[in-house]
């Protein structure tokens, strides 16, 4: 299977996280799942992800919550997936860092395509907090450090 990217599913509710990863599977992406904010904080610790989609309410800590502190320390795509519509809701999420916001119930094939679209637009470009750094899926090129990371191995080129 060719690998689209790899996305990191935020969902308290089993049956959603497995509806989002099947279409998402369907259409070449890795998936990864957390069950809750806390075990996503530390998945998002560990590894590097192409995108996140994030539910808001759930137990331990919540999705804003989530949003907030992984915009501390990466500018991975998040978009947030939850039962509040409101106005309100909406642009508290946009305002804690998210990239896009769908609102429960929803079509799984219109999530596909947000999320192509979304990293369509970010795929290729340097991040303006990283400087001189490309990302790519499966890959990293950091010309500062000089280094390049590929499926998670760092390798350097002498100055």
């Amino acid at each position: 299977m060719n690998q689209a990217g790899e996305i990191l599913i935020v969902d308290d509710e089993p049956k959603m996280r497995e509806l989002v990863k099947l279409y998402l599977e369907r259409d070449g992406y890795k998936v990864t799942e957390a069950e809750d904010g806390e075990q996503a904080l530390a998945l998002l610790q560990k590894g590097y992800y192409d995108l996140v989609i994030l539910d808001i309410m759930m137990p331990k800590v919540d999705g804003l919550t989530v949003c907030r502190e992984a915009r501390k320390n990466i500018n991975t795509p998040i978009i947030l997936l939850t039962a509040k519509g409101e106005e309100i809701d909406r642009v508290l999420g946009f305002e804690l860092g998210a990239d896009d916001y769908v609102v429960k119930p929803f079509s799984p094939r219109e999530l596909v395509a947000r999320v192509k679209a979304l990293l369509r637009r970010v795929s290729f470009k340097p991040s303006a907090s990283t400087g001189n750094m490309l990302r790519f899926p499966g890959l990293t090129i950091n010309h500062d450090a000089r280094e390049v990371e590929v499926d998670g191995c760092t390798f350097w080129t002498m100055p």
